[in-house]
């Protein structure tokens, strides 16, 4: 039974593009995305820098979540992922890093 979850931005650099995402499993999802084995969008624009992540008790109020962002302007996911990481540094080492 599947219980929590991630949100998560990643970036192809400081200031650039913006994927959001969930998962049950942040290092796994980052290293599919890494590996080219994660979304076809983060793969064509090489979005592998993990620049902001949320962490939930429940994956449906992170899949809650990232919907709304989704719907967000560019200049709130900015203001949030600088909330958190005001360089864009790259944060998957941070939570456990290689598979």
């Amino acid at each position: 039974m599947v219980k929590g979850g991630w949100v998560y931005m990643t970036s192809d650099r400081y200031r650039g593009g913006i994927y959001t995402g969930v998962t049950v499993h942040i290092q796994r999802r980052i290293w599919q995305h890494r590996e080219g084995t994660g979304s076809l969008f983060v793969r064509k624009y090489g979005f592998t820098r993990l620049v902001y992540a949320e962490r939930y008790d429940q994956i449906e109020d992170a899949i809650r979540r990232e919907k709304a962002i989704k719907k967000w302007r560019r200049d709130w996911k900015i203001s949030l992922i600088e909330t958190m990481n005001p360089e864009w540094e790259d944060m998957f080492e941070r939570l456990g890093g290689v598979m």
